[in-house]
């Protein structure tokens, strides 16, 4: 069985990225089998729950006030918008439900509102997952005594390349806020995105920062770039492909009990490229036509592709499995 390690060195991280590519599919697949069903993914679904105007300047955010995309700005939803959007992903056969608003941090006065959230999603029996931007002690204890399963706070990137990204918040403040949910007893949901200018060093730097973490991630979003026009990431190259089912294999082997999800940009993937990143140990994707402001394949895309793969969605079993674990 392989051992949660939290003490990976630079050069050790590399290495795996540097492996021969059947040899780095082999170990991933193998710690994967250790802890996970192979054949199983989780479902997540994302709702925007506030859309647009928000303060900072990360350089790959439609939702950026600085940044002109044509972006309809949405002030924050009503519970029953949000309730009957939980009720129809559920629907569809989603098993978390992740509501994401642009704030640079919430206001001590909407979390009376996204209490209501909380309580109205898991009447439905989902998980819950909110991303508000930085939370304070005191927030994050409010949203874990309101039953918040996961709050996704990324790294976005390396520490080294994060200055180039965004310098509206520092790499401490994201790290606080990670510590912050943490200590509340929510779990943590944080990743990064590939395609933004990163090199190797950088994806390295930035799964070796959560591996290192004194807990690692429950959820590990690995993202690729979304190019949109109005942004200063619009003309950005893309990654070889290769390279992303790379980052998604290390990460796996890194971090063996947490899921891997397929996020932003799998629109733009094929068939043949997201196999492999499941290949490689990604075992949650987001489920649904829409992410925050950007496209996802449809869901009957999606349920083609799984059943192609003889990939079954995770079920409520296993959100209850969890449950109960956390209250243990």
């Amino acid at each position: 069985m392989s051992e949660l390690r939290h003490d990976w060195t630079a050069d050790q991280v590399n290495a795996l990225f540097a492996l021969p590519f059947s040899d780095l599919m082999h170990r991933a697949q193998t710690v994967h089998r250790e802890h996970f069903d192979p054949n199983a993914v989780q479902l997540s679904t994302l709702l925007s729950i506030k859309t647009g105007a928000c303060p900072e300047d990360c350089k790959y955010c439609p939702q950026s006030v600085r940044y002109n995309t044509g972006l309809k700005t949405e002030a924050l939803m009503a519970v029953e918008q949000v309730e009957q959007a939980a009720r129809t992903a559920k629907e569809a056969g989603a098993t978390r439900f992740c509501m994401g608003a642009a704030w640079r941090s919430p206001k001590d006065r909407d979390v009376d509102t996204l209490v209501q959230m909380i309580d109205a999603v898991r009447a439905q029996g989902l998980e819950t997952c909110m991303t508000l931007g930085m939370l304070t002690e005191s927030q994050a204890d409010r949203l874990a005594d309101a039953g918040l399963d996961y709050y996704n706070h990324n790294l976005d990137t390396s520490e080294e390349h994060y200055g180039e990204i965004i310098g509206t918040r520092t790499y401490d403040d994201r790290l606080n806020t990670l510590d912050n949910v943490r200590k509340s007893g929510m779990k943590v949901c944080c990743g990064g995105i590939v395609g933004i200018g990163d090199t190797r060093a950088d994806r390295v730097g930035l799964l070796r920062t959560l591996a290192n973490l004194p807990t690692h991630p429950e959820s590990v979003p690995i993202n690729q770039l979304v190019a949109v026009p109005g942004t200063p990431m619009a003309d950005a190259d893309p990654v070889d492909p290769f390279e992303f089912v790379r980052t998604s294999a290390v990460a796996r082997i890194l971090m063996p009990t947490s899921h891997v999800r397929l996020s932003a940009g799998r629109e733009a993937m094929d068939d043949a490229l997201q196999a492999l990143c499941f290949l490689a140990g990604a075992n949650s994707i987001f489920y649904g036509e829409q992410l925050l402001t950007t496209g996802n394949p449809v869901t009957e895309h999606d349920r083609a592709l799984l059943a192609r793969l003889g990939i079954e969605p995770e079920g409520a079993k296993a959100v209850e499995d969890r449950r109960s674990c956390q209250a243990a």
